[in-house]
């Protein structure tokens, strides 16, 4: 073996442990955020809450971040922060503590705050960090890093059965010391991806980059967003209310409750792997089509089912829809090159407001027409799959290249 050679497998594994880092990360972020929802039950029961209240509570987190996201995404595409992934950390950190100890309901939405602030600061600097140490494989890095997230969402509720349930509310606080180890690693990413950005700045400024026709890029991106919009608004539909669902619907007690959702998380990690690995082999346009438009007839099929074919509906629902995500961001960045951190926090952040502002209403939709009505509604929401129609082909991306 050749020393070019070793040294390249030598920082091919280097860069893929960061990616690992990184969904690492990831991964515990999301534990401690999905602790919010899991603990939904018995925080209704405790506080005396209603739909609504749960559904606000649900909009403080997703809107916080939702909003905040493309803004730190814009700002770190001009002025990289290396090691603002440690701080957003801290603040996730200061949420759990507020959450584990609030003894009314508006302390309750400052700690679901301060958790959504984690998120805006984390998620598109993490995306970018990932897509740099990718080595152009740029599905299999967004995969990565988004199953680690997956994971946590889905070992969440999971902790919240055998641990937040059992021993209370205060509980929630033993999950800052994932916090502090998250601030750890993190800090240690940062101090790689300083590195990278000192190496970078001294090699060749590159060619410039394809551009598409604007009016192409704006109507791929509104269906992007509207396709998001479709799998987020239905998966929230699952994480914040399939408790309740199957608690009435079935009478399976809150634990048994929390394992069926720890299904539904669990098999959407799996999607995830499946949808960024085939986006760079088959394209992320076509594993958009299969991933939101494939799942309708299971969608539609699920509240009218017992109670072992809601398991199993929800385990294909969780691997099929979950494949779409990593596709639509590695598809969003290909259309607007440049601007990694923005399109990253635009589509982390969209899927975080577009689920909390869910989450909201189907509360109170929940309030009015009961859980049963909630699902019937939203089991059409995949048809919006359609619009992977007006997203541009692998032609359409040649004739840009070529022209650049």
């Amino acid at each position: 073996m050749s020393d070019t050679t070793a040294g390249k497998q030598a920082a091919q594994t280097a860069t893929f442990a960061i990616i690992l880092a990184l969904s690492f990360s990831h991964m515990l972020n999301d534990i401690m955020q999905s602790l919010l929802a899991a603990i939904y039950p018995m925080l209704k029961t405790d506080f005396r809450l209603d739909f609504w209240q749960i559904g606000l509570l649900t909009m403080a987190f997703q809107v916080t971040a939702s909003l905040l996201q493309p803004a730190v995404g814009l700002y770190t595409d001009r002025r990289p922060m290396p090691y603002s992934l440690a701080f957003g950390m801290g603040s996730t950190f200061v949420g759990l503590l507020v959450l584990a100890y609030a003894g009314q309901y508006w302390l309750l939405i400052v700690g679901a705050c301060f958790i959504g602030f984690g998120s805006a600061v984390f998620h598109p600097e993490a995306s970018r960090i990932a897509r740099l140490a990718s080595g152009g494989r740029f599905g299999m890095a967004q995969s990565v890093f988004q199953i680690g997230g997956n994971t946590g969402t889905a070992i969440g509720p999971l902790l919240a059965a055998f641990i937040v349930v059992p021993f209370g509310q205060a509980s929630v606080a033993w999950f800052s010391v994932i916090a502090l180890i998250g601030m750890a690693v993190l800090w240690h990413v940062g101090g790689w991806y300083s590195r990278e950005r000192s190496a970078a700045a001294k090699r060749p400024a590159a060619g410039p980059a394809f551009r598409l026709p604007r009016r192409t890029v704006v109507i791929a991106i509104l269906a992007l967003i509207a396709l998001t919009f479709s799998k987020h608004v239905y998966v929230v539909s699952l994480s914040s209310y399939y408790t309740f669902f199957v608690i009435e619907k079935f009478g399976v007690s809150v634990q048994a409750s929390l394992l069926l959702l720890f299904l539904f998380l669990g098999a959407s990690a799996v999607g995830l792997v499946l949808g960024g690995l085939l986006s760079d082999k088959i394209g992320a346009r076509t594993v958009i089509w299969f991933s939101i438009l494939g799942a309708l007839p299971f969608t539609l099929a699920l509240p009218h089912v017992g109670l072992t074919a809601t398991a199993v509906l929800s385990v294909v629902i969780g691997v099929v829809m979950a494949s779409a995500f990593p596709a639509i961001v590695v598809f969003a960045q290909e259309l607007v090159p440049g601007r990694v951190g923005m399109i990253a926090g635009l589509f982390f952040g969209l899927a975080f407001g577009l689920a909390g502002l869910g989450a909201a209403v189907l509360g109170v939709v929940a309030d009015l027409k009961g859980i049963g009505f909630v699902y019937m509604v939203c089991s059409f929401l995949p048809a919006i799959g359609l619009a992977a129609i007006f997203l541009p082909g692998r032609a359409a991306f040649a004739q840009a290249t070529e022209a650049a």
